[in-house]
């Protein structure tokens, strides 16, 4: 009995994003700066009796909470992408991981839209040099936080492979982003209504333009939820047309799709399986052969049958 030698025809299902261990780096290094910032605020406020650090670093402190969340899926990730269990691969972590992000983003939308409504129904006395001040170091903290986060994943491909990019988002990375600048947001925000509160008397200025960043911050949290979400249901993103793109590759006049399932495993990572009905059938790794060029195919099932003679 001859024995069959598989090991040619296995591999790995690391699906993880190109940029993997350098985001994760990434977003350590700005939980720590977002924590220090926090820590610094809650103390200084304490000591010299200021209300308005004191707030601003328990604001930071839900930033720095939610992209705890991008982390440590990074971490678990990373570790256990060679875990056979996971059958696909530990690459949708990421999308999971922002999903849940989305939704605490959400929450903090809802919680300044609330605080700011009580604020115009309840106008507060404010002190407009210190709250100035504290609102420009957390836009500096911010902008820093944000150029680390920011997504150049494009500039590691080479050519042919044009439009990768848009394939290969890392919508955890797009999570923790994006807390980064709702918080610069509303810093922005609230500077340019204290300004206005300090120059004409305009209490109101200051919680409307809360009302102002808490529409966008919902906007951007309503986004990320479609669209990672999207992903862990297996949806093809509109925007992508890789089942065209299969079809043209594969289909002949002896060759037609039957069924054709495509979906993300990980940031430009994508399986497909595809059923081949055909009048001259090839053994499956023809038809892989021809799906070379689509760089974000990373797994590929096909199946032939052979087609049914027509009279």
């Amino acid at each position: 009995m001859s024995v069959v030698d598989i090991s040619a025809h296995t591999h790995e299902h690391n699906f993880l994003g190109h940029d993997h261990r350098r985001n994760e780096r990434r977003v350590w290094l700005v939980i720590a700066l977002t924590a220090s910032m926090m820590a610094i605020e809650i103390t200084a406020g304490t000591v010299y009796g200021s209300m308005a650090l004191v707030a601003d670093g328990w604001h930071m402190s839900t930033h720095a909470g939610a992209m705890l969340i991008t982390a440590l899926t990074y971490l678990y990730a990373r570790r256990h992408t060679g875990d056979r269990s996971f059958t696909f691969g530990t690459g949708k972590l990421g999308d999971l991981g922002g999903f849940a992000s989305a939704i605490v983003l959400a929450l903090i939308a809802l919680l300044i839209g609330w605080e700011s409504l009580l604020r115009l129904a309840n106008p507060v006395e404010i002190s407009f040099g210190q709250a100035i001040a504290v609102a420009v170091v957390g836009l500096a903290v911010n902008l820093v936080c944000a150029w680390l986060l920011r997504d150049d994943h494009s500039h590691h491909h080479g050519h042919g492979q044009h439009h990768a990019h848009d394939h290969a988002r890392d919508n955890n990375l797009r999570a923790a982003y994006l807390h980064v600048l709702a918080d610069a947001l509303t810093s922005i925000l609230a500077i340019v209504a204290l300004l206005a509160g300090r120059s004409y008397g305009w209490l109101w200025a200051d919680p409307a333009m809360g009302v102002v960043g808490a529409v966008v911050i919902a906007r951007w949290s309503w986004g990320l939820i479609r669209e990672s979400g999207a992903v862990l249901l297996d949806r093809t993103p509109a925007d992508e047309d890789l089942p065209g793109e299969i079809r043209a590759a594969i289909e002949t006049d002896t060759d037609r799709i039957a069924d054709l399932h495509v979906w993300q495993v990980g940031p430009g990572h994508h399986a497909a399986i595809i059923s081949l009905v055909s009048s001259a059938p090839k053994e499956p790794s023809e038809y892989k052969m021809r799906l070379t060029p689509i760089h974000e195919l990373s797994h590929i099932t096909v199946e032939v049958e052979r087609a049914n003679a027509v009279s």
